[in-house]
């Protein structure tokens, strides 16, 4: 796998190895990160990114040590020292060496990681709904793109996998449809398009945001509301938005099958022409 490290003032062409067992992330996951994307020299909203990984370690209760248009000038760095044709993934993280249950604040380290990752087939992809659900907001750092979030939509995804499906739909702790367990999801009803309502369950994304921006620009009208199975399982279209993919449609939901549909078609290119406008080289 090709890419590029930064690290303490020095850039690397392997993974650094910089972390140990008497380090707070190493036993207490006090670690934070974001993931824009790359791809053809260009790098949508990457500024945004790079401004919530500081809101992230906020949230967890330390310091960022870099202003955002450092870490913006180090991502682009990293970029640059890659092929223009590459596609990657941009994910720039700060962890906490010290503390015992919470974190130093002045403890934090920044490091990036640049490196190939493909971009998913978007010709879609299967869900089933999952029995994790999302953790309320006074039940873990929501408000985080937090490490320690990820084990449960692992556990998710994993589950999805033996049982024949590509992803998993988590519900909320009241019985909300949420989010797909890696991505944002949408459902497209009667010309109208559905998201759930951001009620600090789920990181409402980068990607969804510029999703509703194109939509609403292409006179689509856009709702964030409370979801249920029945709504999506009778919707015309669903799919999901993020940064790994940006938008696929769902071909099948537990034992339905669905067509690719014309709104996320609509959207994705839009989003790609959007993207034009971020090259970086």
């Amino acid at each position: 796998m090709a890419g590029v490290f930064f690290y303490n003032g020095d850039w690397y062409d392997e993974s650094p190895r910089v972390t140990g067992p008497m380090d707070h992330a190493f036993w207490m996951s006090s670690t934070v990160f974001d993931g824009a994307r790359s791809f053809q020299g260009m790098a949508p909203d990457l500024d945004k990114h790079c401004a919530r990984l500081a809101r992230s370690a906020r949230a967890l209760g330390f310091e960022p040590t870099m202003e955002t248009g450092e870490v913006l000038d180090l991502c682009t760095q990293a970029v640059r020292k890659l092929p223009k044709e590459s596609e990657l993934y941009i994910r720039p993280m700060y962890f906490a060496r010290g503390g015992f249950i919470d974190p130093e604040p002045d403890s934090a380290e920044f490091i990036l990681a640049v490196y190939d990752s493909p971009m998913p087939d978007a010709s879609g992809f299967s869900a089933h709904f999952a029995k994790e659900r999302r953790p309320a907001r006074d039940m873990a750092p929501t408000d985080a793109k937090a490490s320690c979030l990820y084990p449960n939509s692992g556990r998710a995804v994993a589950a999805a996998r033996k049982a024949g499906f590509d992803n998993a739909i988590l519900m909320d702790a009241n019985d909300n449809v949420a989010e797909f367990a890696t991505a944002n999801i949408w459902i497209a009803k009667d010309g109208v398009l559905f998201t759930p309502a951001a009620t600090g369950c789920f990181l409402a994304g980068i990607t969804r945001e510029r999703v509703k921006i194109l939509a609403e620009a292409a006179g689509i009208e856009v709702q964030e509301t409370f979801m249920s199975r029945e709504d999506v399982m009778n919707a015309d279209e669903i799919f999901n938005s993020g940064n790994f993919g940006k938008i696929m449609p769902v071909t099948r939901i537990e034992n339905r099958e669905l067509q690719p549909g014309p709104v996320a078609a609509k959207l994705r290119k839009m989003y790609m022409e959007f993207a034009r406008d971020s090259q970086l080289f």
